[in-house]
């Protein structure tokens, strides 16, 4: 960084902090991940400095011919890779990618959205009241089984009764395999679009760890980040289904992005994505991709073993979402223990939970970002012994129910947490651990 760090070393000094942080913790937030060398240096190239509006051979402005082998490139790649007819690889992000969805196939203040609600796994642009997509749109939310696990009868007998016109199935903090199946019947029964969004576990549906979306559901949304490692992205695949459905979808959609939503693509953002596409489709990467699930399921049954409850009882895929009542402790002070112990999650609701959004009852972590870095399965119980340590350390930072004496007392809390002498040891132990296994 010769060039930052004599413009700007504030923000030089910076970056490499965070890469000194990203070194020494083990990132376990399931959807984060590390690129590899080749991604990072394709998000900064001079593609940096174009616009691009429009589509390849379709541009509104002049000196587009590089830009439009980058796109057309990273399309055909995205197309063999996922085995769909039509990819827009422009949208910045999922969630303006999932709005750009609905705003080509729905009418506002009309047409309904059915997704999973939030508070059992589904992701805020799955027609949640509280995002544009649920203040738009229609909307009436599923939720998972007392078993919390989907409930495809139940799903199907809301869907015949709401008559929603898109059906969105893939989600932020589900731990099971997906029936696409199932849900492609049922979009079919009451003659809704299917909208996949696996985001979380592309990377897995590339390697055959989990069931593809594609021959079922009508639209695939996908970020390109998250285990398929890439630059953060997002892509919107029409199946050949879709197509049957709709053989105006594919054009539906650019429209969408722009001029609906969008301006011009990040073409240095594209370039990356089509890296992160070629090494997808390399044996290494089908490896890597079976790795995360087994990663996964030796990391639930160790700590299952130690005392936990895992929502559903355990994991088919990347993620292990975790309800710490039975601990009685707070995700927030569980997740910021871990933090001050050099192990990095979130702190996440759980299915019927009772407590606020902010702090919430569970924890939510996964393998793609340490299964990058080279671990293994005897590496998880390491793992598993300290989260188990970690949270052992906050059993009695009971935080009080009233709100005002709650914010007082979580101040306080973190002051504790942050000092705590057996929290720092797991986190020197953890530093020192991480040296085995260095950035990609």
């Amino acid at each position: 960084m010769s060039y930052l760090s004599k413009t700007d070393p504030q923000i030089a000094k910076l970056v490499e902090l965070e890469e000194k942080r990203q070194l020494e913790v083990l990132e376990m937030i399931p959807s984060e991940n590390y690129t590899s060398k080749a991604v990072m240096e394709a998000m900064g190239t001079v593609l940096i400095n174009k616009y691009s509006e429009g589509y390849p051979k379709k541009r509104y402005y002049q000196g587009n011919a590089v830009a439009d082998s980058v796109e057309m490139l990273a399309q055909d790649r995205a197309k063999k890779l996922f085995g769909v007819p039509y990819v827009n690889v422009q949208p910045h992000s999922g969630s303006p990618a999932n709005l750009a969805i609905y705003v080509a196939l729905l009418e506002p203040l009309k047409d309904k959205i059915m997704g999973l609600s939030l508070a059992f796994g589904g992701h805020l642009t799955h027609g949640q009241p509280q995002s544009a997509t649920g203040k738009f749109f229609k909307h009436t939310l599923y939720e998972l089984g007392n078993d919390c696990r989907l409930d495809y009868d139940a799903i199907e007998k809301q869907a015949m009764r709401e008559k929603p016109k898109i059906i969105v199935c893939g989600f932020t903090a589900y731990p099971r395999k997906i029936d696409f199946k199932r849900f492609g019947e049922i979009a079919d029964k009451v003659g809704a679009y299917l909208l996949a969004d696996v985001s979380h576990i592309t990377g897995l549906i590339v390697a055959g760890a989990h069931p593809s979306p594609v021959p079922y559901a009508h639209l695939v949304m996908t970020t390109t980040h998250k285990t398929l490692r890439g630059p953060r992205g997002a892509m919107i695949m029409v199946t050949a289904k879709g197509l049957k459905k709709d053989p105006e979808l594919a054009e539906k959609i650019d429209k969408a992005i722009i001029p609906g939503i969008q301006g011009g693509p990040h073409d240095n953002q594209t370039a990356a994505i089509a890296v992160a596409l070629k090494e997808a489709a390399t044996p290494a990467f089908k490896k890597y991709g079976i790795q995360i699930v087994k990663n996964a399921k030796v990391l639930a049954d160790e700590l299952t073993r130690a005392g936990f409850d895992l929502v559903s009882g355990g994991t088919d895929n990347h993620l292990i979402l975790i309800d710490l009542r039975s601990k009685e402790v707070n995700g927030t002070t569980a997740a910021y223990a871990l933090e001050v112990a050099n192990i990095v999650v979130n702190k996440n609701g759980v299915p019927f939970d009772t407590q606020p959004p902010f702090y919430p009852s569970g924890i939510r972590l996964g393998t793609p970002a340490i299964t990058t870095r080279g671990m293994k399965e005897a590496d998880m119980k390491k793992v598993a012994a300290w989260i188990t340590r970690a949270v052992k350390e906050v059993k009695d930072e009971k935080l009080p129910t009233d709100k005002e004496a709650r914010t007082a007392f979580w101040k306080e809390s973190k002051a504790r947490i942050g000092k705590n002498k057996n929290l720092l040891k797991i986190a020197a132990e953890v530093k020192a651990f991480t040296k085995d296994f260095p950035l990609p």
